[in-house]
């Protein structure tokens, strides 16, 4: 894609971010009002199965990042054996 056009798809994303944030924020006040007049407290709701499972591969996501780092520090460390073996045996 070119350079422009991912520039451009970019700034979209974080304006319309930036305009939700700002919406959420003016109706802010009307909404506690409402909530107060009618009676209803904010509750916070219970995980949906979705945000469950998010938060599951999210964990599986990060154990496998954390293994994948540990298996190329030990990649590298052998690496590094075996080069300074080859050297003395040269030597």
């Amino acid at each position: 894609m070119n350079k422009h056009f991912e520039d451009t798809q970019y700034y979209l994303k974080r304006a319309g971010e930036t305009a939700k944030r700002g919406v959420s924020d003016e109706l802010a006040p009307i909404q506690e009002k409402f909530r107060t007049l009618t009676g209803r407290e904010d509750e916070e709701p219970e995980p949906s199965r979705v945000d469950e499972v998010r938060d599951e591969l999210k964990k599986l996501q990060e154990r496998a990042e954390g293994e994948t780092r540990e298996a190329i520090a030990s990649a590298r460390g052998r690496l590094d054996d075996y080069r300074s073996s080859r050297e003395e045996a040269s030597d």
